[in-house]
């Protein structure tokens, strides 16, 4: 049985994950653009009626991943503000110019975070040099990194994967997401040795995680 955090885009997604086994959510908003920062009452909400994890993304837009200052400081705002609700963690990555890890102003929002974790999330698979990049995203203080391997989906990324679990040698935590589903957890798990994976659980082209698929992941 593996550890299985769910993306839900809606309060509704976060309700089934939450009553079908997931160990944690990651919770954000806006599907199309591969989830930006949810709205403080959502989230209010939420923390009221789910007590397993919730890691909170902070993300002001889609697109890149490399962001104006005025954006950075609302990445900050956010932040701040969310913390007040008591998340679990949160799920950022910030990359420069060159599409290396931004380590000045990943830092400061790790350190913003505190006392919570930080997930660094698939920015990681747009950062050039695999081995690199890992090792800038330890020295921010993160404490997890979701990847797909630098790959367009776990299961071409398998073998980067399996890299990262040997090289972060148990300093960081790698979170396998990125195309994974019930029917490729066992094959993913058993080829790179991870032990959590990230799935929307979304199996029908909707908006919505599938409670059935979660059930699945959970137990494959």
């Amino acid at each position: 049985m593996s550890k299985i955090e769910i993306a839900c885009f809606n309060p509704e997604s976060a309700r089934i994950a939450f009553e079908n086994g997931a160990d944690r959510i990651e919770l954000c908003d806006e599907l199309s653009e591969g989830g930006t920062t949810p709205d403080f009452e959502t989230v209010k909400q939420l923390r009221e009626k789910i007590n397993i994890p919730m890691f909170v993304m902070i993300r002001p837009r889609g697109g890149d991943f490399t962001y104006l200052e005025a954006e950075f400081e609302k990445m900050k705002s956010d932040l701040i503000q969310l913390k007040s609700l008591h998340v679990d963690g949160f799920v950022f990555g910030i990359l420069n110019e060159n599409e290396e890890v931004n380590i000045e102003q990943n830092k400061e929002l790790v350190e913003l975070a505190k006392p919570y974790p930080c997930t660094f999330h698939r920015a990681f698979d747009r950062a050039r040099n695999l081995e690199d990049s890992l090792e800038k995203v330890i020295e921010c203080g993160f404490k997890t990194i979701l990847t797909s391997g630098q790959k367009s989906n776990v299961s071409e990324g398998k073998e980067n994967l399996k890299k990262l679990v040997e090289l972060s040698d148990g300093r960081i935590e790698i979170l396998v997401g990125g195309g994974l589903r019930s029917t490729n957890i066992e094959e993913i798990r058993e080829f790179t040795k991870a032990e959590y994976f990230h799935s929307s659980a979304i199996t029908d082209g909707g908006a919505f995680a599938n409670a059935e698929e979660v059930l699945a992941l959970k137990n494959t």
